[in-house]
């Protein structure tokens, strides 16, 4: 799986990514960095088959109004620890990994549960 870390994600997601074996990127390793607009990131995930890590709600919305980006985890956690953050990914490692097969998905990662949408609308 490869990822991209939206701008309010920290580098130590992608670290923790990276030491599981994965691909990630902090979307600060773009061009424009944390100025890069919604759309070019989408279009840029899309491209390279990126699943973005997100707490914008803006991409959930784009995800079913446009259909991109393609595959998108939100998260609705609000101000948690990064070290919490980094625990809930590594006990969904397994089930982001069997959704990530689908060419388009959204997980959405609350407090209290974990809940996947297969394709958009």
């Amino acid at each position: 799986m490869r990822f991209l870390c939206d701008a309010h994600i920290s580098y130590k997601i992608v670290n923790h990514l990276i030491s599981l074996g994965f691909d990630a990127m902090h979307v600060n390793e773009m061009h424009n960095k944390w100025f890069t607009k919604d759309r070019e990131i989408c279009a840029y995930a899309d491209a390279n088959d990126l699943i973005i890590i997100t707490k914008d709600s803006d991409f959930r919305n784009s995800f079913f109004i446009n259909n991109s980006p393609n595959k998108l985890i939100k998260i609705n956690l609000g101000n948690i620890s990064t070290q919490d953050l980094i625990q809930i990914i590594s006990n969904n490692i397994a089930s982001i990994s069997k959704v990530s097969k689908h060419s388009s998905f959204l997980i959405e990662i609350d407090k209290t549960d974990v809940s996947f949408i297969i394709g958009g609308i």
